[in-house]
């Protein structure tokens, strides 16, 4: 098969037999995965075999268009060999997801059905991305006929990939748009059969799958077309990174100013900072291009400037996340954001120290991206690998903690170990279960006995919020005063409220309350008022003695109205509108909160 390079763009004399053997390929990739689909609703094999089936899935799904994208641009052995390496790869991928999750018992016993019919999100999104940067590597290498291609080969493939994989899926959503657009003329007729076509799997998969081959045929030996509007994506985002630098520079400039407070209070810092990270790192790229392209002096500051902004923007983020693990441990959340830290940091690293070389355009960048992709598929190898699970390693820190001390037994958080730890958290709490761990191992195997019977993390049925619990949820207005001890043993979880407010129904969320008599009976009814904003709940003691949600009070965010409501500063007024008297029955008008009354109170 002949490959040919011209203008630095892959080009390859793609023949008829090449086109057909990627359209069967997509054809039959939409079958098998029709047949796959069948197995599972129907619950017969493979279905039946999850460590059969889930690989089987993962391979299905992300081995063909590895396929369709090779042919052509290597030799049949070549495209064979590097085939059965992604397909290892996947299968190791697939393995470990069904795994991890202890099989087809431990599902049945979350999910409430027999077998899983699909690899996990994050499976399939490890390996997607796993994938597209080898594929990018093994092919840059096949164009330069080496191992460690020049950058410029990286940059060709990885775009054009990049683009393939857009405007294919964007030709694949617009013939599903025109086919029901088709469905529903038809149906202004009375013709329903193009519609209930549609609706069929075995019709709509071969469609979409068959389709899509024909999008990344078509794409691939088009490379002009495709490097013309890679060129104006590019062109046009790097416009963007000025806008980008100035915002992040503003950002960090006031932090002196404001403190780290405010930025720890949201609880989401970390994330944010790495969503900013990860962007100036792109629009940095789409500046730089392959080194080689001309760009106005305005976007050659803007890039040098961002280099030099991505330091300081991960280390807040690294320390926003040592402060967040510091307190509460490792969770897979958290350590998944570390391995996503440890490869910005690399980047940081490296375009500090490319910014800080003016005699060229960023040029030493371009080793630090080819590194940082390397590391990237070392990172995500360790994370879907018992090596680096983050399930395994969150449910060691989390037992380490509770049995050091640095949680007690009645705010450590069982639920996690059952429902995100994985087959670790169940071996964990199988452990606590049988002997318990810490000062108090009798509640600690209590809770994770407790635990190991849930099917549903958030089953109100489920959750049984002690007293004490209660209370530590609740602040009091005043400070003097005192809920009923009726109000905080009731068990709050067989209410048929499912509305209920967060810190009512599980340890953690916290609420003001405040002690009020609105309807001048006598007897103080209790007001639960959800944290940082004016919007409660009226709850009221029946002749039974069991306390009931008996209203709501809705109103917007406003700190005043709320300060007054705390220090008693109120009176009992009547309603502005009256009710409206049916048979008997009140309805009441809700009133509108306006921002000015917030406002008029300071």
């Amino acid at each position: 098969m002949q490959v040919e390079q011209y203008d630095g763009v892959i080009g390859a004399d793609v023949s008829r037999r090449v086109m057909a053997i990627r359209l069967v390929t997509g054809l039959l990739q939409g079958l098998v995965l029709y047949w796959l689909y069948r197995s599972g609703t129907q619950g017969v094999w493979p279905a039946t075999t999850p460590y059969l089936f889930i690989p089987l899935v993962l391979l299905v799904l992300l081995l063909p268009p590895l396929l369709i994208s090779s042919l052509g641009h290597m030799a049949p052995r070549r495209v064979a060999l590097w085939c059965a390496l992604a397909a290892l790869v996947l299968l190791v991928f697939g393995l470990h997801d069904i795994w991890r999750t202890g099989g087809s018992e431990f599902n049945a016993e979350l999910l409430g059905r027999r077998n899983r019919h699909q690899p996990s999100t994050m499976a399939m999104m490890l390996a997607a991305a796993f994938l597209y940067i080898s594929h990018a590597l093994v092919m840059a290498g096949t164009l330069d006929g080496k191992r460690i291609a020049s950058y410029g080969s990286y940059f060709e493939v990885a775009w054009k990939l990049a683009v393939q994989l857009l405007f294919s899926a964007f030709f694949v959503s617009t013939l599903w748009a025109v086919l029901w657009m088709g469905a529903g003329l038809f149906g202004l007729v009375k013709l329903d059969f193009l519609s209930r076509l549609l609706e069929k799997p075995w019709f709509f998969m071969p469609v979409i799958f068959f389709a899509l081959s024909w999008a990344l045929h078509i794409t691939d030996v088009r490379p002009a077309i495709v490097r013309g509007i890679r060129t104006l994506l590019l062109v046009l985002a790097s416009w963007l990174l000025p806008v980008a630098v100035l915002v992040i520079a503003g950002f960090l400039c006031t932090l002196p100013f404001t403190g780290l407070e405010a930025l720890w209070g949201t609880r989401r810092a970390t994330s944010l900072l790495l969503g900013a990270s990860a962007m100036l790192i792109m629009l940095i790229n789409a500046a730089f291009q392959n080194g080689q392209t001309a760009a106005p002096l305005a976007i050659r500051v803007s890039a040098r400037m961002g280099a030099i902004l991505l330091l300081p923007l991960a280390g807040i983020a690294v320390y926003a996340l040592g402060l967040r693990v510091h307190d509460y441990g490792w969770t897979s959340d958290r350590i998944i954001a570390a391995a996503c830290l440890l490869v910005v940091a690399c980047y940081a690293i490296g375009y500090q120290w490319a910014a800080h070389r003016y005699h060229t355009w960023l040029v030493e960048i371009a080793p630090v991206n080819v590194a940082a992709a390397f590391l990237v598929l070392a990172v995500l190898l360790a994370l879907f690998t018992p090596l680096a699970d983050p399930a395994r390693l969150s449910v060691n820190n989390q037992m380490a903690r509770l049995q050091s001390g640095a949680v007690t037994a009645d705010r450590f958080d069982y639920l996690y170990l059952r429902f995100d730890g994985q087959r670790y958290g169940q071996q964990a709490l199988e452990q606590l279960a049988a002997q318990g761990v810490g000062d108090n191992p009798k509640l600690v195997s209590e809770r994770a006995a407790a635990a190991l019977k849930r099917t549903r993390r958030w089953d109100p049925k489920d959750d049984v919020l002690s007293a004490s619990s209660l209370a530590d949820n609740l602040t009091l207005w005043p400070s003097t005063a005192r809920l009923p001890d009726s109000f905080l043993s009731q068990p709050w979880n067989d209410v048929a409220h499912p509305e209920l407010p967060a810190c009512m129904r599980g340890a953690g969320p916290k609420c003001d309350v405040v002690m009020i008599d609105p309807d001048s009976d006598g007897k103080q009814d209790v007001l639960v008022l959800n944290k940082g904003y004016l919007g409660g709940y009226l709850f009221s003691q029946s002749a039974s003695g069991r306390w009931q949600l008996a209203a709501y009070m809705r109103a917007s965010a406003c700190k005043p109205l709320l300060e007054a409501l705390r220090e008693g500063r109120y009176t009992l007024a009547p309603p502005r509108y009256k009710a409206l008297d049916i048979g008997g029955v009140q309805l009441l008008f809700d009133p509108v909160f306006n921002p000015d009354d917030c406002k008029n109170s300071d």
